[in-house]
C-alpha cells in the first residue's frame, strides 16, 4: 500500500481528493490538495484516514481545518468514519543565504523591546514553552549578555559539554529545560560576576552560540535581544539569518515611544516584524474582579494600527508570572488564573502564522 491506498471496496482515492480540494487553507489561501498538504490516503472499508501537513506545529486554526476536513469527506457516498492526522513542516524562510543558516534550524527570531523592563524575556521564555506544547521544536539563545535571565528563568544550571564534530570544529551541546534546548552567558560565567565585555567580543560570542552549538533540528530558534537599539543590538539584527522580529512593549506612552525606534531599526536591516505583543496591560485585582489599568492602555492598539504590524495579543498583571520568572517554572506551564497560559499560547499561535504567511507569500 502506497502514499494512496484502498483496500476493499467503497469511495476511492479521487472522489476524497476531489472533496477535499473544497478545504481553502483558511490564512495562505487555495485549497489543501493543489497546496500539497494532504500527504495520506487511506481507505479501508469505509473509514478514510488522512495525514494533513501545516506550515507549523502551532497553526492556530488547525481545529476549523480539522473539522471542515471531516465534514468534506463525510459528504462522500461510502464513507463511514474519517481520522485525521497532522503533520507540519517549518521550512526555512526565502532569501536567507545557505552559509548564512544555521544547520538544522528553520526560523530564527528575535524577541526585543525598545527598552528595559518591559518583561521581553519574560515573553521570549513563555513563548518558547507555548511553542514546544504544540509540538514544535525550539530553542532559546539569550542574547542580553549583559543581563542574562534564562538560566533563572528556566532553573537550569551548570555548564554546556563540548565536544569536536567530524570536521574537527568545536562544538557545544546545549542544556535544557521545559522541553526547550537553552544555551547563555549565564551559564559560563559566574552568575555573581558582571560581565565586562566590549561590543565585538559580544558580537563573537553570540556568533558562536549561534554556529558552534550543537541545535539538532529546531522549528524556531527564539533570540532573547538585548533592550534598545544601540551598537549590539543592531549588530545582531543585521548579522543574525532572521526570519522576523517580535516586539515587547507595555501600554505606556514612554514605552511605545521606544518600542518605534526598536521597530524602525529592524525595518532599515531589513528583517520583517511579525507583531507586538503587549506585556502588563492590565491588572484584575483577585479580591474584586476590577480592571486596573496601571500602565495605562490602547499604547500597542495604537502602534499597531499606525505602523501596520498586528497585535499578537496582551498579558495582564499577574503575580504567577512574576513567580514563574522567579521560580524557574514559566507561567505558561501553570494552571493559575493570573499566570495567563491561555494568552501565552494564544500569542505563540499567532506568531507561528505570521510566519508561515510571511515565508508563503514570499514563495
Amino acid at each position: 500500500m502506497g502514499l494512496f491506498s484502498r483496500g476493499g471496496g467503497g469511495p476511492t482515492e479521487q472522489q476524497i481528493l476531489t472533496a477535499l480540494s473544497q478545504v481553502q487553507e483558511p490564512e495562505l489561501g487555495g485549497d489543501i490538495v493543489s497546496r500539497k498538504m494532504v500527504k495520506r490516503v487511506a481507505i479501508e472499508n469505509g473509514v478514510v484516514a488522512l495525514t494533513i501537513e501545516l506550515t507549523t506545529p502551532a497553526c492556530p486554526l488547525k481545529d476549523q481545518i480539522q473539522a471542515e476536513v471531516e465534514a468534506a469527506v463525510r459528504a462522500v457516498p461510502g464513507v463511514s468514519d474519517v481520522g485525521v492526522e497532522f503533520t507540519a513542516n517549518t521550512r526555512r524562510p526565502l532569501g536567507i543565504p545557505e552559509q548564512a543558516a544555521i544547520p538544522g534550524v528553520s526560523n530564527v527570531v528575535a524577541v526585543a523591546a525598545g527598552k528595559g523592563g518591559v518583561g521581553k524575556s519574560t515573553v521570549a521564555a513563555n513563548l518558547a514553552v507555548a511553542l514546544a506544547q504544540e509540538g514544535a521544536q525550539v530553542g532559546l539563545l539569550d542574547a542580553d549578555v549583559f543581563g542574562p535571565s534564562m538560566p533563572l528563568m528556566f532553573g537550569v544550571r551548570g555548564q554546556p559539554e563540548a565536544y569536536q564534530d567530524e570536521q574537527g570544529n568545536p562544538k557545544m551541546i546545549p542544556l535544557q529545560g521545559h522541553g526547550i534546548k537553552l544555551i547563555s552567558v549565564g551559564f559560563l560565567v559566574d552568575e555573581s560576576q558582571p560581565v565586562i565585555w566590549r561590543g565585538p567580543m559580544v558580537s563573537q560570542l553570540l556568533r558562536q552560540f549561534l554556529y558552534q552549538v550543537d541545535w539538532g533540528q529546531l522549528d524556531y530558534l527564539i533570540i532573547d535581544m538585548p533592550p534598545g537599539t544601540g551598537d549590539i543590538a543592531l549588530t545582531l539584527a543585521q548579522s543574525l539569518p532572521l526570519t522576523g522580529s517580535l516586539i515587547v512593549t507595555t501600554p505606556q506612552q514612554v514605552a511605545t515611544i521606544d518600542v518605534v525606534k526598536a521597530m524602525e531599526m529592524f525595518k532599515k536591516v531589513n528583517v520583517p516584524l511579525l507583531g507586538i505583543v503587549e506585556n502588563m496591560a492590565y491588572f484584575i485585582a483577585p479580591d474584586t474582579g476590577n480592571r486596573y489599568d496601571i500602565f495605562g492602555s490602547g499604547g500597542a492598539a495604537t502602534l499597531s494600527a499606525k505602523l501596520g504590524v498586528p497585535l499578537l495579543g496582551q498579558i495582564p498583571l499577574g503575580m504567577a508570572v512574576r513567580v514563574g520568572g522567579d521560580s524557574g517554572t514559566p507561567a505558561v506551564i501553570s494552571d493559575a488564573p493570573d499566570a495567563y497560559a491561555d494568552n501565552f499560547r494564544q500569542i505563540a499561535r499567532q506568531f507561528a502564522a505570521r510566519i508561515s504567511v510571511l515565508k508563503y507569500a514570499a514563495a
